[in-house]
Order: C-alpha cells, then structure tokens, then sequence
C-alpha cells in the first residue's frame, strides 16, 4: 500500500527579526484508500502543512526543516505537485485563470504532467462527467466568470483526478457554498477517492465534515499536532482540550437545532 509521509516539518516567518514557528515538527503518513482529516482551529497551521509539503508557501513564510518520503524515499517538492500529489483548494475562483476556457485549463494541466495525447479531449469530458458536470462539451468552452463556485469546485476535483495523482490535499474544499451543494461534493470527493483508491488529506474546521468522510484525525494547535486517533476514538473520548472544544462546538450547532 503506497504511503506519503511529511516528516519533521517546521515552517517560520519572521517577526521583529526573530523566527516564530507557524509549524513545529510535524509528521504524518497517509495510505491510499484513506482519508486522513487535520483539523484545528483557524490559524492552527493546516493549509500550511499543505502548502509547506508542496513548496508552495507565500512570501515570508519559509520551510526550515522536513521531507515528504513517497514509500520512504525522499522526494523534490517540485516533482510532486500535480503527479504524487494533485490539490483541491477553499476558493475555486482564484484557482482559475479568468481569461482562460475550461478547456484551456484542463490541457495545460495534462501538459503539465505529461498525459497529453491525441485523446485528450475524450479523456477530459469522460473525466469531467465523473464528477457531475454535465454536458461537459459546452462547459468546456467556459470561462470561470461563466460558472457557479459548485460547477467550478467540480472542475478542480475534474483537473485533480487528470493528473492521476494517487494523493489528493482538500483544503477546505466546501467553504463559501451552500448547504446542498457542500452535501454533494463531499459525496463526490468520498466517491472518487474510494473509486480511485486515492490517499487524502481532508483539510477543515468541521466536524461534521470529519464525521462524514474521514478515516482517521488528526488534530492541530499552535503548529503542532496534539491529538492522533481514528475518528470514533476521536469523536467518542477526545483527549487534548483543543480536540473536546472542537467535538463541543460541534455538538452544540445540533443542540441548537433541536432547541429551535
């Protein structure tokens, strides 16, 4: 069974001249045919943890120390990214060039990772019909101010799965959608990545979310991991006090329901 482990990450920025730690010493695995969710508070350092592992992080925020290991052996950030490791981010608008068609981005990212053939038109609407789009010969030919934020959601987990990247980073991937359609994407992201056999790391602040999809938890504070278990362990006695104010916070939205 394929495992991607980030070990020993620490990421910093700088503060009046002094490094402060924004991640510290963090080590995960994933398996493929698991969902793995990190969850924490806001500012805990999740997206970080992906953006880190990708070598993708923002100006003055740098990695100081970690290895992402494919089977244990060592691999460049820049060779993962879109071929051991294909990224569903929280805002689909700005994953999306505005001046650029459906179809424009789903041949660069085949270019990208080196799948692009005489049939890469037939595999791109087969692919994009996987996840819900339908007619996908007219959206295609869309650009992404055309589109709604659940049609363009479905287009990235569409780009992801082109890549036929056995990892997949869902980073808060139903944030600023409606109820219904959250609903069904997260039905969307468990099918295919059961379907797929794909390793994922589920990023998110929702509980509800970990309940529904996850397999496993693992739970962030303060750019450290506090809390490890399988989601029943996590969810039936929460240890770390980070881990029961989640559960609680949780707990209280269905409370508040049945009280209304």
């Amino acid at each position: 069974m394929p495992t991607l482990t980030i070990d020993d990450l620490g990421i910093t920025t700088q503060r009046h001249g002094r490094d402060i730690a924004l991640v510290d010493g963090l080590t995960l695995t994933l398996e493929t045919g698991r969902i793995l969710a990190l969850v924490g508070p806001s500012g805990s350092g999740k997206s970080l943890t992906a953006s880190g592992a990708q070598g993708v992080l923002p100006a003055g925020v740098s990695r100081r120390t970690g290895r992402v290991l494919l089977d244990g052996v060592e691999q460049r950030p820049s060779l993962i990214r879109g071929r051991t490791i294909a990224t569903i981010m929280q805002n689909p608008r700005s994953a999306f060039n505005p001046v650029k068609t459906m179809r424009a981005h789903a041949l660069e990212t085949l270019t990208a990772v080196g799948h692009r053939d005489a049939g890469s038109e037939d595999t791109i609407r087969d692919t994009m019909a996987e996840v819900g789009l339908d007619d996908p010969a007219r959206v295609l030919g869309l650009h992404p101010f055309e589109m709604s934020g659940g049609m363009l959601q479905r287009m990235m987990i569409a780009l992801a799965l082109l890549t036929r990247a056995p990892f997949l980073f869902a980073d808060e991937p139903t944030t600023d959608i409606d109820l219904v359609v959250q609903a069904r994407l997260l039905d969307l992201i468990e099918r295919v990545a059961r379907e797929r056999h794909l390793g994922v790391l589920l990023i998110t602040h929702d509980m509800g979310v970990v309940a529904r999809l996850a397999d496993d938890v693992h739970v962030m504070s303060a750019g450290r991991i506090v809390e490890r278990g399988s989601v029943r362990a996590i969810f039936d006695a929460p240890a770390h006090p980070v881990t029961q104010s989640l559960i609680a916070a949780h707990l209280a939205l269905y409370v508040d329901e049945e009280a209304a």
